[in-house]
């Protein structure tokens, strides 16, 4: 659904995004993450056709974005980090007035509103002045304006930003139901542990450069060196770090909330080597098993190193 190759954009001589590519299938969230002024607002206006690429291409469902702007804002909903409303206006008539710009018949435009603010959950403040809808609720009625036309492909950027931990798990829940219903989500997003629990893909910018991009487990297992496994003992703890120390696949021994995490290197026949080593030493193993690296790790990692 969306196709991004050799993007490029400068500034004058500053280099904003340098031959950035990646791609994203239908029916897929993608995550894309990286550290404030790395490429990810000037990657998504390129792809809204708000934005002209120096170099490269990119495409919306087949149409691309530079020859084919009018197919692009067709298919495609954007919602912008930072969104302008119509304080005068109720919800029902925002979304009405945003309907009509996409040419969305007459007749059709009035269960358009009530079935977008019922996806958000607004339905009870159809009649409402935007303007006295706090921050939340506005950002759940920039997403249904983003829904107007029922386009296949959404781009948010920064969706979540300024929102409660309520309104941000509210959020999410909105994105999963859309993707139940076919839609290609991009989401760009500093709140990393939210976004693994919901993208299927993730995308690391930095400087910009992509870094990685791929499904999100397969990226963390990429950036993430060595591997991690979490001890608990029936005992003195000090005795099971005394054993663990001196393998040689292991290379560090911490404590963390009463348990021993080990870090070491090798395959799972390394782990069952260190299991065998504690046992034979007579170490009452009570509880052993893997720590997968998080996307926060591979975040520091893919924007700390030139990889």
């Amino acid at each position: 659904m969306i196709a991004v190759e050799g993007l490029t954009k400068l500034y004058g001589g500053r280099t904003a995004l340098d031959h950035v590519s990646f791609e994203v299938p239908k029916g897929e969230i993608f995550g894309f993450v990286g550290p404030n002024g790395a490429g990810k607002t000037t990657t998504l206006r390129i792809l809204a056709a708000l934005l002209e690429p120096t170099a490269g291409r990119a495409l919306v469902d087949g149409a691309d974005v530079t020859e084919h702007p009018d197919l692009v804002h067709e298919r495609l909903g954007y919602m912008p980090d930072f969104f302008g409303v119509y304080d005068q206006l109720t919800a029902g008539e925002y979304l009405d007035f945003y309907a009509a710009c996409y040419r969305q018949p007459k007749a059709r435009r009035k269960k358009i509103a009530d079935d977008l603010l019922e996806l958000v959950g607004l339905t009870d403040r159809r009649d409402q002045a935007v303007d006295t809808l706090s921050r939340g609720l506005k950002q759940r009625l920039c997403l249904a304006r983003a829904l107007v036309h029922d386009p296949a492909v959404l781009l948010l950027d920064e969706p979540a930003s300024g929102l409660d931990p309520r309104a941000r798990v509210e959020m999410r829940e909105i994105l999963k139901e859309l993707q139940t219903m076919g839609k290609t989500i991009i989401i760009s997003s500093h709140i990393l542990p939210e976004l693994t629990e919901l993208c299927t893909m993730i995308g690391i910018i930095d400087q910009g450069r992509m870094r990685a991009t791929g499904p999100v487990q397969e990226v963390i297992r990429q950036l993430t060196t060595g591997r991690r496994l979490r001890i608990t003992v029936l005992g003195h703890k000090e005795e099971a770090a005394a054993v663990l120390k001196p393998l040689p696949a292991v290379h560090e021994v911490v404590t963390v909330n009463g348990a021993i995490e080990a870090h070491y290197d090798g395959d799972d026949a390394a782990a069952a080597g260190i299991l065998q080593a504690l046992t034979a030493a007579g170490i009452k193993v009570s509880g052993f098993s893997q720590l997968e690296g998080g996307l926060e790790d591979a975040f520091m990692k893919a924007t700390s190193e030139d990889i």
